[in-house]
């Protein structure tokens, strides 16, 4: 396989795995081979493959067949397999409790590594090799072998080779491993015999001052947060875009602006910097470059609300969504973007609630989102060229994902902050690989850095996944300080604070949030650990549904039909409070 990511199955041969010959003794009718092999086939990189396997197969077991097929070491944490929309995200769980029979076609994600090898040889016969990022272009490695040669101390000087074809500045590491199919990319540098001047690029960017920032209303002598999301001095969106980031000049083949729904909403400097410094990248010619990871369209620069897994416009050939219902139970379509800004809002500091026009760093650290509209020829347009609407986030420098390491080296803090923040979003999607581990620069400390949430908030509780449930770390009680943050959470808060920025939670969506706040709070003042709480959010296999999807369908069948939000509610606390008094005692 290349180190692209693109390769083919290889056929698996039709005859049983195993045999009836290769036993002394007569095969029971229920363990019988012959009976229970199925074949399902693979849709992967454009072709379909046929696979033999057990019906009773886990999820794990088909990855592992997968594997050996590929000849492909430790691939199987960088799969992902999606049938009839859904992704088969429990290992455990057999291949017919998610449906899938004979004849099925199931979609193989593979996700692996980003860095690629680079052997370089110059004119003068040196020759060395380093590795870099897939996503980085051949102008990255002409500075990189400028800081290394002094000969070719001038990256405008240097030519760049790579099997007899000279390579352009904006020439992607992906591509040409793609097109030359090697593990290692051979290239040969030598200096151009004509120097290039290139023109200065002219920005015209203004970003709004900043200074005079507005403060809440306070409505009596509670502490609670006013937020004004009605119509009074409504300015038209369109005008507060062009305030802040100007429009598609005529010379210019690309848009990037901030979708600000409220008028009275103020973007902190962060944000400003984020959308000025990818305005400059775009600017300057740079592409959004697609990443190889996940299964959606996710870019490097901007993260497609349009190309979302399901959507008619992803880029993965993923099959359109029926029913617009997401790889993840309770989520939809082309939602992803606004779940991942409200990560952001919600992410509140441990200093206190997010201040509106404030950039304080959040307490579980998601880092800064914001909702924008992008028009690009990169993008994936299989129909019109029409600008995009999705969310952008900062990168955030880091040294891998969780999945690359082990757990064991985690800060028992850096874990806790991230249980906080997927017990209260109800995160669909938390495992290792959409977590970051960077460093603290004062004492080299390793920190955690949760990304990927457009899968949090969903509308039931079904897909509730949390890879820290088998950390160790969640089984340790949580701090003094992060109790007292989990007790000044407010859900009703949350949901007016999502609403001043413009997305109406839908009444499911908003449900899940108070139910899920509910249970970490009351869960906290009981001494529960984060593990014993998300404990009661996972379903244990498959079709068994989990504690919480209990207590709510218990308060469904316990209230009349039409009785109001708060009374079903006020029934889900009652139920709650005996479910947890119960674990509780039988701990005691």
């Amino acid at each position: 396989m290349s180190s692209a990511g693109v390769s083919t199955l290889s056929v698996v041969p039709t005859e049983p795995l195993l045999s009836p010959m290769a036993f002394p003794f007569p095969i029971p009718s229920h363990l019988s081979l012959e009976d229970k092999s199925i074949f399902i086939y693979l849709s992967f990189s454009g072709s379909l493959t046929p696979i033999r396997v057990m019906e009773w197969d886990t999820i794990e077991s088909v990855k592992f067949k997968i594997q050996r097929s590929e000849s492909l070491p430790f691939l199987t944490n960088k799969q992902k397999l999606v049938y009839a929309g859904r992704e088969l995200a429990r290992s455990d769980s057999l291949l017919k409790d998610y449906g899938v029979t004979d004849g099925n076609v199931l979609h193989l994600i593979i996700k692996l590594s980003d860095l690629q090898v680079i052997s370089v040889k110059t004119s003068c016969g040196k020759e060395f090799t380093f590795q870099v990022e897939r996503g980085r272009d051949v102008g990255y490695i002409k500075r990189r072998i400028a800081r290394r040669e002094k000969q070719f101390d001038d990256p405008e000087e240097q030519e760049l080779v790579c099997n007899g074809e000279r390579l352009e500045d904006q020439r992607l590491i992906d591509e040409i491993c793609c097109k030359h199919n090697d593990a290692v990319v051979h290239l040969f540098v030598r200096k151009k015999h004509v120097k290039v001047q290139r023109r200065p690029l002219e920005l015209s960017i203004v970003a709004k001052d900043l200074i005079n920032k507005k403060k809440n209303d306070v409505n009596g002598n509670t502490n609670r947060r006013s937020y004004d999301v009605g119509k009074e001095d409504t300015i038209r969106k369109s005008d507060v875009i062009q305030r802040a980031v100007p429009r598609k000049p005529p010379d210019r083949d690309f848009i990037l602006e901030p979708v600000i729904i409220n008028p009275k909403i103020e973007l902190a400097p962060a944000i400003w910097n984020m959308v000025n410094s990818t305005y400059d990248g775009l600017g300057s010619g740079k592409y959004p470059i697609r990443s190889a990871e996940g299964t959606g369209g996710a870019y490097f620069m901007i993260d497609s609300a349009g190309q979302k897994p399901m959507a008619l416009n992803n880029p993965r050939g993923l099959p359109l969504s029926l029913d617009g219902e997401g790889l993840k139970k309770g989520t939809r379509v082309g939602q992803g973007a606004f779940r991942e800004v409200a990560a952001y809002v919600l992410d509140h500091p441990l200093s206190g609630r997010r201040s509106l026009f404030g950039d304080g760093k959040g307490f579980a650290g998601v880092p800064p989102t914001l909702m924008v509209k992008c028009l690009h020829k990169s993008f994936n347009y299989p129909r019109e060229f029409t600008p995009k609407i999705g969310s952008l986030q900062m990168f955030t420098e880091n040294s891998g994902s969780c999945e690359d390491m082990g757990p064991g080296a985690f800060p028992v803090k850096e874990v806790h902050k991230i249980t906080v923040l997927d017990i209260r979003l109800a995160n669909a999607d938390r495992h290792a690989g959409n977590i970051l581990i960077s460093k603290e620069e004062d004492n080299n400390q390793s920190v955690l850095i949760p990304i990927d949430h457009g899968y949090c908030l969903p509308t039931s509780f079904e897909d509730c996944t949390f890879e820290w449930l088998y950390w160790p770390q969640a089984r340790q009680p949580y701090s003094p300080e992060t109790i007292d943050y989990i007790k000044s959470l407010d859900a009703e808060e949350d949901i007016a604070l999502l609403k001043f920025h413009g997305w109406d939670l839908p009444v499911e969506c908003a449900r899940t949030l108070r139910i899920s706040t509910m249970l970490l709070k009351k869960g906290v003042e009981r001494g529960l650990t984060p593990f014993a709480i998300g404990n009661l959010m996972c379903r244990e296999s498959l079709n068994k549904e989990s504690v919480i999807e209990e207590i709510v369908q218990a308060a469904l069948d316990s209230v009349l039909p039409g009785t109001s939000e708060a009374t079903l509610l006020d029934a889900v606390s009652q139920i709650m409070d005996l479910r947890l008094d119960e674990i509780v005692r039988a701990r005691l």
